[in-house]
């Protein structure tokens, strides 16, 4: 599979900048620009691809290549936590001519490694061109709303943001500069996807 790539950035980030301004007891609105900031690196630090988590927090769109149909009935998705209505099935067929491959030929399922849409047994994947984009699944992940983002997330997100605004150099004494708070690995661990 190719790398897949964010095509839709979520709406809202899973704490305001009100919730890290009462995390942090600042009570001006001197700072809020710095503290969006330190939100946004904070959630990117967890969320996506690039997160420690391996998982999308709030509602996002992404899309994912991969060289062709599988021999067997599935496609394994990036990440878990996905919108089953919103998974669409693209590839190209034998003459690179982009085709839907039916939503009625497909469910979307999740295991411990993550989601996957399987094929129905009567059915077959169509043949594709030779390309390394020849099969795409666009499709919606996340917790949903930020209001349905875990609440152990959203804490680990604040502690985050406070170390970071306490920190604003890099950490050198008794830890490694850029090192992740303890209490936020912990609150964020139960959620982090672990790959077979």
């Amino acid at each position: 599979m190719l790398r897949p790539k964010r095509i839709l950035a979520p709406t809202e980030t899973p704490v305001t900048v009100e919730d890290a301004k009462c995390h942090l007891r600042v009570s001006t609105s001197e700072e809020d620009a710095l503290i969006a900031g330190l939100i946004d690196t904070a959630v990117d630090s967890f969320d996506g691809r690039a997160g420690i988590l391996g998982r999308c927090l709030v509602w996002q769109t992404w899309k994912a290549w991969c060289h062709g149909f599988p021999c067997g009935r599935s496609v394994r998705l990036p990440f878990p936590d996905v919108d089953a209505a919103s998974v669409v099935v693209r590839y190209l067929d034998k003459a690179a001519t982009e085709q839907t491959f039916p939503a009625s030929g497909f469910n979307v399922f999740e295991d411990t490694s993550g989601a996957y849409v399987l094929r129905h047994p009567e059915g077959m994947w169509p043949a594709t061109c030779d390309r390394p984009d020849a099969v795409s699944v666009e499709f919606r992940a996340g917790f949903g709303s930020a209001a349905e983002v875990p609440g152990p997330l959203k804490s680990a997100i604040l502690l985050l943001v406070g170390h970071l605004y306490e920190n604003r150099e890099a950490v050198t004494q008794g830890a490694r500069a850029g090192e992740m708070p303890l209490g936020a690995m912990h609150l964020a661990g139960p959620y982090r996807v672990r790959r077979l």
